[in-house]
């Protein structure tokens, strides 16, 4: 009976989650028409999302949001901010801790979702990655976003890995990126996002708890130079950091 009823807590408060973000996407939706309509005005969306959609869903959800910075970043340079996924708060908590407007570079499929899909499909750059044709329109409309001064985010996982990993092998895409248009790679590591809320309904994993939330800022690593033979070693490199990174925190 007793774990009947934690399950029941636990899944109340994951619908809460929910609750919190349509409510968030409710407050901002009269601006975010007008400011979507152009892709110079995507700040102010990134503004909604960093200092009211995303506070709004952590703090009511019980998280306090705790940053380290060892990479001052500058506001007139472009980045390729990469981080490790593995909970749908990694997105509140990302667009909290990096002031610098960036553009999340996203599933395709997400559009579908009421509201929040043609939002999300008007403020990130989409891709199937089954499609040829749009991994290779992602270059086209990175170049354009970087062109406007924004920075790109990417989960190089490509997923959040199922609860037995916790760090999934990363994909091309945002080395190729970085490289391409010769923009410094800042890793993000956000330790504690699986341990404070998994996808309890995705994978039936009852566990979790409202508390802090780190995400550290780390030194940027230089792609000055480099051509697209050392999109293998940029990738091995920086899954090597990450990987050493949460086995410090006790993943293994």
């Amino acid at each position: 009976m007793l774990k009947f009823i934690q399950k029941g807590l636990y899944g109340l408060w994951n619908v809460w989650f929910y609750v919190l973000a349509c409510f968030g996407v409710i407050i901002c939706l009269p601006i975010l028409i007008v400011a979507l309509k152009r892709e110079s005005w995507y700040r102010y969306v990134f503004w909604l999302g960093r200092n009211v959609w995303s506070p709004i869903i952590l703090y009511g959800m019980g998280f306090w949001p705790k940053f380290s910075y060892y990479q001052k970043l500058d506001n007139n340079k472009s980045y390729m901010f990469v981080a490790n996924h593995l909970s749908m708060i990694d997105i509140m908590l990302m667009l909290m801790v990096v002031k610098n407007p960036f553009v999340f570079v996203g599933k395709a499929e997400l559009q579908r979702l009421p509201i929040f899909g043609y939002i999300y499909s008007r403020a990130a750059v989409l891709v199937d990655r089954d499609s040829a044709k749009s991994r290779k329109s992602v270059y086209s409309n990175a170049q354009r976003k970087i062109d406007l001064g924004y920075s790109m985010c990417i989960y190089p996982e490509g997923l959040v890995p199922s609860p037995d990993v916790y760090l999934a092998p990363f994909k091309n895409g945002a080395f190729s990126l970085a490289i391409q248009y010769q923009i410094p790679i800042i890793p993000i590591t956000l330790p504690d996002c699986k341990k404070r809320f998994p996808f309890q309904f995705s994978f039936n994993y009852w566990v979790g708890s409202p508390g802090i939330l780190r995400a550290t800022v780390h030194p940027a690593i230089d792609t000055k130079g480099l051509t697209s033979k050392d999109i293998q070693s940029l990738k091995e490199k920086t899954y090597q950091f990450f990987s050493d990174q949460l086995e410090k925190e006790g993943y293994s």
